[in-house]
């Protein structure tokens, strides 16, 4: 038995490496996937284009575009003085948003009254849309905490200068000031309310500073979300369309019945037709992860062999699905029909782009239909949290749940086929 396995995995390698599609296959997808995603895919805003429509033009509105300036975040493009310039920018996309100022922004402020500026955000795209008004509301935020703590120290300094301006004059008069006080015991005590009051409000202010800490990911890089999932899309792609072509190809070039009338055994078959993408599908995972490491330096922060161990388990499932599909299949064309079909529904309810949370709840508890989900989840944990078995065991048993089920149905059916 164990020669005429290693006939037959020999043989499917061969098969493999000869056709020139296959083999494109083995090589190409994890080499696209990675340098789209690890380049062009990227929803990170790092220099936001924006115009500043000053209508105000005083010291406070500059010292604001300075903070604008400054940050890091912006980029000045363009300065509109009227409303049609600034819809002009709008319309054409030459900017993501316009920050005005409008007037009376300085003699609000002045006054201690509530004023406001407007930003108005191109909605396009509306994760650049929400990412850029996020910071412009940190920076005018920054700026306000700035006004505020300026005010604040200059009602402290006119708090303190009368009370030291008293002090000194009660040294010339002591004795004026002994009457007075003496006046003052038997009135009751009025000075001292009178004085209570001024202590109070010389106390320093209480302050509320928010800090924010950003575990897993500090610099908030797409790239280092994106990335990991990747590996999780290339193992089901190639592995599902690989283990059902190869199947299928033996169908449609008519080789299938001479399989069946050599010795070899259906277990034996079977086993030799996807045994080989087991050990395809860990090479497309350790190529991703090295030019993942290398390339992009995405952080790895958990257990290589727990990879692995979860790696094997969501390979059943996808060498299940392959085989279900080599059951219906007669050529290879439909085979690469079904494979899209079943790729779609597992990658958008994988939670590789969108979140499942903000699925419709539907939706939601269809992805716990889905192994690709819990494959994803684990790949994400391992890499970005250093997660262990402790917290990722439940996606490991989903996997080996769904890879056993899958697996045992889709054997027991190419047996029957073949019998």
């Amino acid at each position: 038995m164990r020669q005429r396995l290693a006939r037959i995995i020999r043989k499917e390698f061969i098969q493999v490496l000869r056709d020139p599609r296959m083999r494109g296959m083995l090589f190409l997808p994890p080499l696209i996937q990675l340098l789209i995603f690890g380049y062009a895919v990227n929803l990170d805003v790092d220099n936001a284009k924006i115009a500043w429509m000053d209508q105000d033009r005083t010291p406070e509105s500059r010292q604001l575009l300075s903070e604008f300036e400054g940050s890091g975040r912006f980029q000045i493009v363009a300065a509109p003085s009227s409303d049609a310039a600034m819809q002009r920018l709008m319309d054409r996309g030459l900017v993501d948003g316009v920050v005005r100022v409008l007037p009376g922004f300085a003699r609000d402020i002045e006054r201690g009254r509530t004023t406001s500026v407007q930003v108005l955000l191109d909605g396009t795209n509306s994760n650049t849309a929400s990412l850029v008004s996020g910071y412009a509301a940190q920076t005018i935020g920054r700026y306000s905490s700035e006004v505020v703590g300026r005010q604040q120290r200059a009602a402290m300094i006119g708090l303190t200068a009368p009370a030291i301006g008293s002090s000194s004059t009660g040294d010339r008069s002591t004795s004026a000031g002994n009457d007075s006080a003496l006046a003052s015991n038997q009135g009751g005590g009025s000075s001292q309310d009178s004085q209570q009051p001024q202590a109070s409000m010389q106390q320093p202010m209480p302050d509320i500073v928010s800090r924010s800490r950003v575990w897993f990911n500090p610099d908030l890089r797409s790239r280092n979300y994106f990335i990991p999932g990747v590996i999780v899309n290339i193992i089901t792609i190639v592995t599902l369309s690989l283990t059902a072509m190869a199947i299928v190809r033996e169908k449609e070039i008519g080789t299938m019945e001479q399989l069946m009338v050599t010795p070899i055994r259906p277990v034996e078959l079977i086993l030799g037709k996807t045994l080989p993408f087991v050990l395809v599908g860990f090479w497309d995972m350790l190529l991703v992860l090295g030019a993942s490491l290398l390339l992009f330096h995405i952080p790895f922060r958990g257990s290589f062999g727990l990879l692995l161990l979860s790696t094997l388990l969501f390979l059943l499932t996808t060498l299940g699905a392959g085989l279900f599909i080599s059951t219906v299949a007669r050529t290879q064309q439909q085979a690469m029909m079904a494979t899209g079909i079943f790729f779609q529904p597992f990658f958008m309810l994988s939670g590789f782009t969108f979140p499942i949370r903000n699925m419709p709840q539907v939706a939601q508890w269809l992805t716990y239909l889905n192994p690709v989900r819990f494959f994803m989840e684990i790949v994400r944990g391992v890499f970005l949290q250093g997660a262990g078995f402790q917290a990722l065991w439940p996606q490991m048993a989903a996997l080996a749940i769904f890879g056993v089920t899958i697996l045992g149905l889709s054997i027991s059916r190419f047996h029957k086929q073949l019998e």
